[in-house]
């Protein structure tokens, strides 16, 4: 059937005149979808990127890799996330932002260790840290089975020498949703060096650190070497302090230990199997 041509000229029109209602519509639909449209990449570079992190932490980025590490261990806006002893608060200005608006951040704490510093900072800027939650660890309150990732940089060491542990990857379990996400970062030790180094010289063995997680009940997923550093030998009079940022030698070959950079570290990733 032939459409008369001044009835497909006012179909056409209409189609037209309407063609601005449809892409508004469009635009209202996919506003609704709220965080499920981010890009989680994009979101962790802008969190990074952001005016708002503390210079000296942000020169630090050549040595800490935040994009690659977070990307590694598939942090996403929307999760709720624990970072244990989050410290000064190095990756607190990243994961703060990055997850304030869908997600839940949670920076656990020991008091009487920072806790109060990193309180006072949190506070200070309320537009920027104001839905971040400090919590004393180890008594939390976290429920078990509600975290997507738990994250702790630098800290196994301590732990390590510390004498506890067991009982921390035991929490980290708990806390963590099956199928949730454990993500370390921690100064390397050689597989062939003496294990007695790991109670003093900050560095640990990855297959120290696997046991571990196994013996808590993690999967191990993988590693990245992102934030390697083949400069570093590991074997410093005065440990990892020895080198940026502590550099605990103070002037004395201070230059050398600039050069090497910040320790070698591993990037490991573990899950905690679905039931």
């Amino acid at each position: 059937m032939r459409i008369p041509t001044a009835f497909a000229c006012v179909t056409a029109l209409g189609l037209i005149a309407l063609a601005p209602f449809a892409i508004a519509q469009q635009a209202m639909d996919h506003s609704k979808m709220g965080h499920h449209t981010t890009d989680p990449h994009r979101a962790l570079t802008t969190a990074v990127a952001a005016p708002t992190r503390t210079p000296a932490n942000v020169l630090r980025d050549k040595y800490r890799h935040p994009v690659e590490t977070l990307s590694f261990f598939g942090v996403t806006p929307e999760q709720t996330v624990v970072e244990f002893s989050p410290g000064a608060g190095w990756y607190t200005e990243i994961l703060a932002p990055l997850l304030k608006d869908h997600g839940t951040y949670y920076a656990a704490q020991e008091p009487g260790k920072g806790f109060d510093k990193l309180k006072a900072k949190l506070t200070a800027t309320p537009e920027i840290y104001g839905k971040a939650k400090l919590i004393p660890w180890p008594d939390t309150g976290i429920p078990a089975n509600s975290v997507d990732t738990v994250l702790t940089f630098r800290n196994v060491h301590n732990m390590v020498m510390d004498g506890n542990e067991a009982a921390s990857f035991q929490a980290f379990f708990a806390m963590l949703k099956p199928g949730g996400t454990l993500g370390i970062v921690d100064h390397r030790l050689l597989e062939a060096r003496d294990t007695a180094l790991e109670k003093s010289s900050g560095y640990l063995k990855v297959s120290t650190v696997r046991r571990l997680a196994e013996a808590a009940g993690f999967k191990y997923v993988g590693a990245s070497e992102v934030n390697a550093n083949s400069k570093d030998t590991a074997d410093w009079a005065k440990g990892v302090w020895t080198l940026p940022p502590s550099l605990t030698n103070g002037e004395t070959d201070k230059a050398k230990y600039l050069g090497i950079g910040e320790s070698d570290r591993m990037t490991l990733k573990f899950v905690k199997p679905a039931k």
